[in-house]
């Protein structure tokens, strides 16, 4: 009888130790997944403000008079590149892509650009890694997801608490991009 006793009590001590192990790398491994994603996002970012420069030279050679759209590609560029963390990144990011977005109006209106082999591959180029920025922010939020679910239910919660962690917070869309786009036919 005295040996059922110690085992069932052994029994629960491994199991209880089992469950702390469980949620202490089951943190662990998401708050890996994380920072896999934000550096994920920052690579993206990178790429992009790697391509401006081409993209840039491309389209100036054609319009020399659009001097003042370069000028403010060249600061967010420089912004983007200088930036430290995930949040000034993106918001650097973002307004690269918005003066970038101008960049390609007028390269567009513009037949001899428009029909450049440079310029083509640069803009699907460009198109391509906006693709991966999109998805690359999608599985941050989706990692973060996660983590806050398994932080917020119990017994998760008293493991959060437990082991000190912290929330993380999602990325979100600025509120100049939620509004709709004006459509001039």
């Amino acid at each position: 009888m005295v040996l059922y006793l110690y085992l069932i009590i052994i029994s629960l001590i491994v199991l209880i130790a089992l469950i702390f192990i469980y949620y202490y790398n089951r943190f662990i491994i998401l708050e890996n997944r994380i920072q896999n994603s934000e550096a994920q996002i920052d690579v993206q970012l990178k790429k992009r403000a790697d391509l401006v420069p081409n993209l840039v030279k491309v389209v100036k050679g054609f319009a020399k008079h659009e001097k003042g759209i370069f000028d403010k590609i060249t600061r967010a560029r420089s912004e983007l590149m200088n930036s430290k963390d995930l949040n000034h990144k993106i918001k650097a990011g973002d307004s690269l892509q918005n003066f970038l977005g101008k960049l390609i109006a007028i390269a567009e209106s513009n037949p001899e650009i428009k029909s450049n082999q440079n310029f083509l591959h640069l803009q699907q180029e460009l198109s391509a890694i906006e693709d991966k920025v999109a998805y690359a922010r999608q599985f941050y939020n989706d990692s973060v997801l996660d983590y806050e679910n398994l932080s917020e239910k119990f017994p998760g919660v008293f493991f959060f608490k437990l082991y000190g962690r912290t929330k993380k917070d999602f990325l979100k869309i600025p509120e100049s991009e939620r509004k709709m786009p004006e459509i001039d036919l």
